[in-house]
């Protein structure tokens, strides 16, 4: 039997910085060009905490100017810190009309015995009433909110929960953690993946401290985006895990983008296409049920990308443990993505590219199908989802990041690998691919150039590379917003409310 096997290693996509120029590694790019909205541009920055966290914040945002070395090895992959205004052509300053100090006491009342579900309230609101005060007329461009590393880990039981809910959604995450393990010895990187695609029924059996508090800000049409900053951020050692330069170029990148800079866009994406991400979130609605919440995640280089909640569905309406939208749900759903785009640019894009984690049902191909017929002329629906397909090359290199691998029509992308321009290999185990097909004919080769790009669209890094597009990379962070938000409250359509 012979069985025909097709590899071709794509190249690294590039991203567009100031003046046109055009790199693979953000890091270097942004300190030779500067970021592609260079505009010598000042952040005034909010800070809440308490009294010794807003001032570790201080002295930590204060000396975000300064050169920093990076102590780990590979100095491809780690580049020094060379401060703010030479990185990002910016300068973040703390305006100290925007500082709100808390009290210490009444923190330290609340910890001194097990956090429980009233006083979890109560230390989500000593944040939020601050913070509020700032979403005026006159407002910071990003609230820094810097807290103690024990409440960024605080979580509790929820207490909105009945009985029946509770015991309900233990099932769910048994058949979560069994559906997990169909993939054969799955690394810890296979799990996170899974993990990162969509909430689990944990998200909404225990509530967490940094959840809530990022969803708060959601219920408010004149917010702020804030930046959380762990106190062990600031006082970690460099000899432990990432080095002061590595921290402060992705704390920096982050705040850039948070405080409505752009550092780096998509180079060669043609020109009126919208790349969609569909993925289900776990959600309890007022009313006590149980369900699943659609999300788009749409990105373009035409605009800012968004969001939007589509239909709830119910937990029953799945296919081998997937939940997925029917024909009605779908046509909506795509009929909304393509508002929200003619809203932002005036016109209907040339092209939709559906992102999804699963395999489409009929009833999602008509419906989306049929809301594009005769407005939009092209319309792509792929679908990525982890496999327990490996390859392994001779020799000492893995698989090399953006190799493609097509077996028997199946089409496998390794969106991690051995990366050249770092000479390494940023994994432990054998790098996993992503596999992808498509509902109805397309182009596979140029699917997956399209995803190898939006895998370097994440501003809440400087590495320049992440497993998954853009359109996915974000859902579960938007999916756990939902879990904290009332049914009548939509989550902020910004990416720069979920980054």
């Amino acid at each position: 039997m012979t069985v025909a096997i097709k590899i071709k290693c794509l190249p690294e996509p590039t991203v567009q910085f100031n003046n046109g120029h055009e790199d693979v590694d953000p890091r270097r790019a942004l300190v030779a060009h500067g970021p592609v909205d260079n505009r010598g541009r000042h952040f005034r920055l909010g800070l809440i905490g308490l009294a010794s966290d807003v001032a570790a914040a201080r002295r930590w945002i204060g000396d975000i100017d300064l050169f920093r070395p990076a102590k780990e090895k590979n100095a491809r992959r780690y580049r020094d810190w060379p401060g703010a205004e030479r990185a990002l052509k910016a300068k973040f300053e703390i305006d100290d009309n925007f500082v709100r100090v808390l009290d210490d006491n009444a923190y330290d009342r609340l910890f001194r015995t097990p956090v429980g579900a009233e006083a979890f309230e109560t230390l989500v609101e000593m944040f939020e009433g601050p913070m509020v005060t700032m979403f005026g007329d006159a407002r910071p461009d990003c609230i820094v909110v810097c807290i103690p590393d024990e409440l960024g880990d605080l979580r509790v039981e929820n207490p909105g929960l009945s009985p029946r809910e509770r015991r309900a959604l233990q099932i769910l995450k048994r058949e979560e953690e069994s559906a997990q393990f169909d993939l054969f010895a799955p690394s810890e990187e296979d799990l996170a993946e899974a993990e990162a695609l969509r909430t689990s029924a944990e998200d909404l059996l225990f509530r967490t401290f940094y959840r809530a508090l990022k969803s708060r800000v959601h219920k408010y049409d004149n917010a702020v985006p804030i930046q959380v900053l762990r106190r062990g951020t600031i006082e970690r050692d460099d000899n432990t895990g990432q080095s002061q330069a590595t921290r402060n170029w992705n704390f920096t990148t982050a705040l850039y983008y948070k405080a409505g800079g752009l550092p780096w866009r998509p180079s060669g994406l043609p020109e009126g296409v919208c790349f969609v991400g569909v993925s289900f979130h776990h959600l309890k609605k007022r009313g006590g049920h149980l369900v699943y919440a659609s999300v788009a995640q749409a990105f373009s280089s035409d605009h800012e990308p968004f969001c939007l909640k589509g239909a709830h569905i119910d937990h029953q309406q799945r296919i081998d443990r997937q939940p997925y939208l029917n024909e009605s749900q779908a046509y909506s759903l795509m009929k909304d993505v393509m508002e929200g785009y003619r809203l932002r640019t005036g016109l209907l894009p040339k092209r939709i590219v559906v992102h999804k984690t699963s395999m489409y049902q009929p009833e999602e191909e008509k419906g989306f199908r049929r809301a594009v017929k005769g407005s939009v002329p092209g319309c792509d629906l792929v679908w990525l989802r982890q496999t327990p397909f490996r390859l392994v090359r001779k020799g000492a290199e893995e698989p090399w990041r953006g190799t493609l691998c097509q077996i028997e029509g199946e089409s496998f992308l390794f969106t991690s690998g051995y990366v050249p321009w770092w000479e390494e290999f940023p994994g432990a185990h054998i790098p996993s691919p992503i596999q992808i097909g498509s509902a109805g004919e397309t182009d596979i080769e140029a699917r997956a150039r399209e995803i190898l790009l939006l895998s370097k669209m994440n501003w809440n890094s400087s590495d320049g590379i992440t497993r998954l597009p853009v359109t996915l990379l974000f859902a579960k962070r938007v999916g756990e917003i939902m879990t904290e938000l009332s049914d009548n409250v939509a989550p902020n359509p910004s990416f720069r409310f979920h980054t």
